[in-house]
């Protein structure tokens, strides 16, 4: 049988071109996401950012009020383009977005803010977050000339989410962008509550922040390195995923200690003793060893054991983390990697998260008589401007001319009276 060379490299580099294609296409499909440029006129189509190829629209049709804004054209050069335009509230205590969901679904939900002096009063506003009727954060500008992002990881209850804005003081709340992402349901499960954003790291010496369309569920990951303490691990091959789907580049990288013998250690602190949070640690094996070689390590926090022997898997990620809420005693939590005596090579990490836990413990008012309050709403053309986010609860953002059976807040509210 005649080969011919060059149709041989013909056929690889169109195979080579599809898989390209292929992975290209799968890692810009942004199927569920709601991307939100918030402040957009209401007539503005859809466009791609250019910094990350996300598709964000407007967001008339998702909130009935507040005013548009942009930020100084001094500060445009230090954002993209979805964060220079906003929506400010100066009516109204509580102003909400309310965006249709799929229910019982985690969800990795961003809104970020940008005073950028839009307003020409160089006031940074502050003002509370809501999701439904629970607090979720309190969003206080000053100082952040570089802006804030808040995000959480949460299931939804029903297919209706509303994230709201409410004064606190005489300053106007504001918002840039409003981003949710749809997440595996197997993955970020906890006992009870939301997780709430503290750190995601990968430990590489790149300098480069990692996010969407490497990360498909457009997590930004930081690069984190101790170059006293550790030596940095890289690979080219291709590295099997995992549920939780870190990227290619962020597993492409791994810190290990300098010395053999040495333990690996990463402290963070928390704001309290009492915080309960969950810890992801990614692991892959990048390096490759030798017939006589082995990487095994116990994986201990705070001196608590979590595995007492583990060894990463070869170019394929593997996720583990405890299925229970942590604490750290004084707030101050120390992760170690230890080697085993049979091991002949020190541990190694390529990244990992941790978030604290919120519980959201108010429950949303009867279904029932929101659809009902509702229909009076657009029969009668009701349009009060707190007549926005959830009918009854919190009891500070009743909605004006309602009364509500509210004892439990482990049961839904009901209306009681109109």
């Amino acid at each position: 049988m005649e080969y011919h060379p060059q149709a041989i490299r013909l056929c690889a580099l169109i195979f080579i071109t599809f898989y390209a294609l292929l992975h290209l296409v799968e890692a810009q499909d942004q199927k569920g996401f709601i991307s939100l440029d918030c402040g957009s006129l209401p007539n503005e189509p859809p466009y791609n950012d250019p910094s990350t190829g996300l598709t964000y629209s407007t967001d008339d049709g998702f909130v009935h009020s507040g005013k548009t804004g942009r930020i100084q054209k001094e500060f445009e050069s230090i954002f993209s383009k979805p964060s220079l335009k906003l929506r400010y509230f100066p009516d109204g205590v509580r102003n909400c977005y309310t965006l249709n969901v799929t229910q019982d679904t985690n969800y990795l939900i961003k809104a970020v803010f940008v005073y950028g002096n839009y307003d020409g009063l160089n006031n940074p506003p502050s003002f509370d977050l809501y999701l439904g009727p629970n607090l979720w954060v309190t969003v206080d500008m000053n100082g952040r000339t570089n802006g804030t992002i808040q995000e959480i990881i949460h299931k939804t209850v029903s297919t209706s989410l509303q994230v709201c804005l409410a004064k606190t003081g005489t300053s106007s709340p504001m918002i840039n962008t409003l981003e949710l992402r749809p997440l595996k349901n197997n993955t970020y499960n906890t006992q009870s509550g939301s997780l709430k954003y503290f750190f995601r790291y990968y430990f590489s010496g790149s300098g480069q922040n990692i996010r969407y369309p490497d990360d498909v569920y457009d997590r930004k990951w930081y690069p984190f390195f101790d170059a006293k303490e550790w030596t940095e691990l890289t690979t080219n091959l291709n590295i099997n995923s995992s549920g939780y789907a870190p990227p290619q580049v962020v597993m492409a990288s791994a810190s290990t200690p300098i010395s053999t013998f040495a333990t690996w250690n990463f402290s963070w602190f928390l704001p309290s003793s009492t915080t309960q949070f969950y810890m992801y640690m990614h692991f892959a094996e990048i390096q490759t060893l030798r017939s006589l070689d082995t990487r095994e390590f116990k994986v201990t926090l705070n001196g608590k054991l979590a595995y007492e022997r583990y060894s990463p898997k070869t170019l394929a990620t593997e996720t583990i983390f405890y299925s229970t809420p942590q604490q750290c005693e004084d707030g101050t939590c120390l992760l170690e990697l230890t080697k085993t005596p049979k091991s002949t090579l020190p541990p190694l990490m390529n990244a990992l998260e941790v978030f604290t836990v919120i519980d959201f413990p108010q429950m949303e008012t009867n279904l029932d008589d929101v659809v009902a309050i509702k229909n009076i709403q657009n029969t009668y053309g009701l349009s009060k401007i707190s007549w926005q986010g959830d009918p009854c609860v919190p009891k500070q953002f009743l909605w004006d001319g309602l009364n509500c059976n509210n004892l439990d807040i482990s049961m839904p509210p009901v209306v009681t009276s109109l």
